[in-house]
């Protein structure tokens, strides 16, 4: 296994006996990409949950994993979650993930990123990678070198952070218009967790409304530059959920709505960037349920981000990617509101509408 293994047909007694086969089994994703170069230094996976609806698209995410079972395990839940979202958006793709494993800030070059476009390009156009966490469009452009599978490339739809910021903006507002009973956020306290691209876009797009923000990051020098620029208020990374505030907006990493910060946690919404930010959908989905806290599912919030990368891929406007994301309000509009009449809590809601349009839509690619 010098640089790739890919899991194909595995037996009954193989698949019970191999952990990594039995996680794909869990939600029925249809392949693993493992991939490895010691020259370059590349230790990636590339996820590709579900192609019913088309090519399976997904950004690439960079990050310093603790260990490959954490990294597996989250390429996984992102991979899932893109599925849903491009399907909850009405998008003709599949869902995908890749995470690059390492330090964002010390390990990138030219090398490492092309030879990351060749694991890429053998999937054969079955997985399109676009930038995620730690990654940017000139990123891509080296990716871009070794596959025409990649979009997000600069002087085409580019960064897609400011597309995925306003539709979180937008679901913000809907979960707005029902918990306050109008949508303005003049006034309103909002934390934002991580203030990276997406982050320091909705926080520009809250300052210019009017809303007291709050804001945390694990990085002190954007933290500091990006509450220069806005006036925002600086919060210490451990007093996150000691803050008395009207909506929480995770958008670094997920699992942040867990069993020790809901203890803490004072908001009536959450609805930020963050992918997967229950920490056990099953668990915690009920409780902020049961709480009175409205939660927008993330996959559906931010799903701006992908709607930028389909419309390159389609051909489609920027002015189509902002139109588009804005009917994100519409979407957890419909979503919440049946949740509230159902007494089903949103996640399951959400869920259950990206599963129907990709079992609808599988009937009609069945062959005559």
């Amino acid at each position: 296994m010098k640089n790739s293994f890919e899991i194909q047909d595995i037996t009954a007694n193989e698949k019970q006996n191999n952990p990594v086969i039995a996680e794909m089994s869990k939600y029925n994703h249809e392949q693993l990409l493992f991939c490895n170069d010691n020259e370059t230094g590349l230790k990636a996976i590339i996820a590709v949950h579900n192609t019913v609806l088309g090519p399976a698209l997904g950004g690439t995410r960079m990050w310093a994993y603790n260990n490959e079972l954490e990294a597996l395990n989250d390429v996984m839940r992102l991979s899932r979650g893109m599925s849903y979202k491009n399907s909850i958006s009405g998008l003709n793709l599949g869902g995908g993930k890749a995470v690059i494993i390492g330090d964002a800030r010390k390990m990138k070059s030219e090398a490492l990123f092309r030879r990351f476009g060749k694991f890429v390009n053998s999937l054969g156009g079955k997985y399109i990678t676009a930038e995620d966490v730690g990654i940017s469009p000139s990123d891509m452009s080296w990716v871009s070198m070794e596959t025409a599978h990649v979009v997000g490339l600069p002087g085409k739809s580019g960064d897609p952070s400011p597309v995925t910021a306003q539709g979180v903006y937008a679901g913000m507002k809907a979960c707005a218009n029902i918990q306050f009973g109008n949508d303005s956020l003049k006034g309103k306290k909002v934390l934002v967790q991580g203030v990276g691209h997406v982050g320091e876009y909705l926080v520009s797009y809250l300052t210019k409304e009017g809303a007291t923000v709050y804001i945390s990051d694990i990085h002190e020098d954007t933290l500091k530059r990006v509450s220069n620029t806005y006036g925002a208020k600086v919060v210490p990374i451990n007093e996150v959920y000691d803050v008395d505030m009207d909506i929480y907006a995770p958008c670094a990493l997920g699992a942040t709505v867990n069993d020790e910060n809901l203890l803490k946690l004072k908001c009536s919404i959450i609805s930020g960037a963050a992918n997967n930010q229950l920490a056990n959908e099953s668990v915690h989905g009920v409780e902020v349920m049961k709480k009175g806290i409205i939660y927008a599912p993330d996959f559906a919030l931010n799903a701006g981000g992908v709607i930028n990368c389909y419309s390159e891929v389609a051909g489609l406007s920027n002015t189509w990617a902002l139109s588009k994301a804005d009917d994100i309000y519409q979407t957890i509009y419909h979503i919440v509101k049946r949740s509230q009449n159902e007494n089903i809590p949103t996640y399951q809601i959400a869920n259950k509408m990206a599963e129907e349009r990709i079992e609808a839509i599988g009937k009609v690619k069945l062959p005559l």
